[in-house]
């Protein structure tokens, strides 16, 4: 049976500022100084009609800016690479491809494919906004055959170019990734209160996994980091000296050496052996039965070895993703149907604004939405307010360009709508590379391209239904108590395997932080099936109870079952 969940869409809510991002200017910066050459360049040759394609390689320089450099170096060639991809696509539809109807389709069926990919890599913001914005206004720019491949190499160009944008500082402080996440972790104990000490461990959790990145290798920096995490996890420390560590990872200067704790992960910076990891973590057997919807598992046995269950095995990987492509294919087509119907010259706003809003649920992509439209609304006046500035000279429409997408990078973090203000006026000068236009017809097209967008948006976000939401709340409980009854057994055990709590206790904590995440995301939806509410708050008590009794830990005293 299915459940229907009203919940009141929120409004002020949605338009709350919030603290800047630690590390605002990087791409800010790096988007600026990767658009930079290749639109002057342009400018110089007189040749600004090309610079979509040269654009299209320089906003790569947006992405992974939270990632160490090794992963960093393989995330963004593979951004380059899709937006090469997609801007392909979109180049040879717009030569082959007679009447906007046609065009319409297959940029809503483009960005449900972007949408996809990008949530399946967790590639991270700003997701695929930026690349279904690329792809949908190729769309319609007129095009040959023979032309593509020249564009395409202009995109590619620009792109190499913003890769070694964002690799360079790695050449000077090759761990600043890792040490900023730390900091950021130490700062979250620092200030833990009551349920702060949630907050930290997810903050802990996001260090781990920088530090332990796929590909990257130890070194005596990555393991003093993970010392200095694995204090403040495991051992009592005032607050100031926490925030004095924090402190000292500013820059490349040594960082603080610390004793690990006593029965903590003593080897931390070293990868643990397979057969180690296999004994820690035993794979699921097959058959393994799944614990009643309603009632807590039943403890294990302390002589036994519980085989945790994977908690989402049993269902196709990218299932949960069903939902998501299919709202924005649905509501991609219809915006841009809609304003195709309403003689909008530039329907690929409209496709782009619906792309833009779909998020994890209904309920933030109302948020979203509300968003969008504020943005969007106050970002024309701004570009209004541009326009007699940029007609004074190619090289002022340049500038302002560049100052937009600085400005929309620096306050996006504070709030989506803020820094959309000055995406809105980017990407209507962007426009204006190719000829001046009637600015007045500009706003006016893009103001109802906004709302025709925003309103199919949420329309098919609320007609496609995420029921599964429902499933991922449920396995992700299972994990949570598999997790838990590893870790209550290794607690009871007299003399556990090397790394072997340690590692239980990070799963035990990744798994609590899925979890809420997870149950956040169902919360939003408005129909799902029946929420397991009293499962989750008893997985939830028990595993952050559990956790704690892990963090303590430092000899064989079994944790008392109740």
């Amino acid at each position: 049976m299915s459940s229907l969940h009203l919940r009141r869409l929120p409004l002020a809510q949605a338009l709350r500022l919030q603290g800047p991002s630690a590390i605002w200017f990087k791409p800010a910066l790096s988007v600026v100084v990767s658009a930079a050459p290749p639109n002057l360049l342009l400018l110089a040759l007189g040749r600004l009609d090309l610079a979509l394609y040269t654009m299209a390689g320089s906003l790569c320089a947006l992405y992974a800016h939270h990632r160490p450099y090794a992963a960093r170096a393989r995330v963004l060639a593979g951004v380059v690479l899709g937006m090469t991809a997609g801007l392909g696509v979109a180049l040879l539809t717009s030569a082959l491809t007679p009447g906007p109807v046609v065009l319409v389709i297959i940029g809503a069926l483009l960005a449900a494919a972007q949408k996809t990919v990008c949530e399946a890599t967790r590639v991270g913001p700003p997701g695929n906004v930026v690349v279904t914005f690329i792809s949908s206004a190729a769309l319609f720019v007129p095009q040959t055959p023979g032309q593509v491949p020249g564009h395409l190499a202009l995109a590619l160009a620009a792109g190499a170019w913003a890769w070694l944008v964002c690799m360079a500082p790695g050449v000077l402080r090759p761990h600043g990734p890792e040490r900023r996440a730390v900091a950021a972790a130490l700062r979250a104990y620092a200030t833990a209160q009551d349920d702060g000490h949630v907050r930290a461990r997810a903050a802990a959790h996001t260090a781990w996994q920088t530090l332990r990145t796929p590909g990257t290798r130890p070194d005596p920096t990555r393991r003093a980091l993970e010392h200095l995490l694995i204090q403040a996890e495991t051992a009592p420390a005032d607050a100031d000296r926490l925030r004095t560590w924090a402190r000292a990872l500013r820059g490349t200067g040594r960082v603080p050496e610390v004793p690990v704790p006593e029965g903590a992960d003593a080897h931390a910076g070293r990868r643990p052996d397979p057969a180690v990891a296999r004994r820690t973590w035993p794979q699921p057997l097959p058959g393994t039965a799944r614990a009643p919807e309603n009632t807590a598992p039943e403890r294990p046995d302390p002589q036994a070895d519980p085989r945790p269950r994977p908690a989402t095995k049993h269902r196709a990987r990218l299932h949960h993703l069903t939902p998501m492509a299919t709202r924005t294919a649905l509501g991609c087509t219809l915006a841009g149907l809609a304003a195709l119907a309403l003689g909008v010259g530039r329907p690929y706003w409209a496709l782009v604004t619906a792309a833009s809003l779909f998020q994890a649920n209904v309920t933030l992509t109302w948020s979203r939405g509300v968003q969008r439209v504020v943005g969007n609304l106050l970002g024309v006046l701004l570009f209004a307010a541009l326009t007699p500035l940029t007609r004074l000279h190619p090289a002022a429409l340049v500038v302002s360009v560049l100052a937009c997408s600085f400005g929309a990078e620096a306050l996006i973090a504070r709030n989506y709508w803020l820094g959309t203000v000055c995406v809105t006026p980017m990407a209507l000068l962007i426009t204006e590379f190719t000829h001046l236009q009637d600015p007045g017809v500009l706003i006016t097209q893009r103001v109802l391209d906004t709302l025709v967008g925003a309103l199919a948006g949420f329309a098919a976000a609320v007609v496609v239904t995420n029921r599964r939401v429902g499933d991922r709340v449920t396995d992700a409980i299972t994990a949570v108590e598999y997790a838990r009854a590893h870790t209550e057994h290794l607690l009871g055990h007299p003399a556990p395997a090397p790394h072997a709590l340690p590692a239980a206790r990070r799963a035990l904590a990744a798994a609590l932080t899925d979890l809420r995440a997870t149950a956040d995301t169902a919360q939003g939806e408005w129909w799902q099936r029946p929420f397991p509410a009293e499962r989750l708050a008893l997985a939830e008590r028990t595993g952050h109870r559990t956790l704690a009794a892990a963090v303590r830990h430092r000899g064989a005293a079994p944790l008392k079952q109740d």
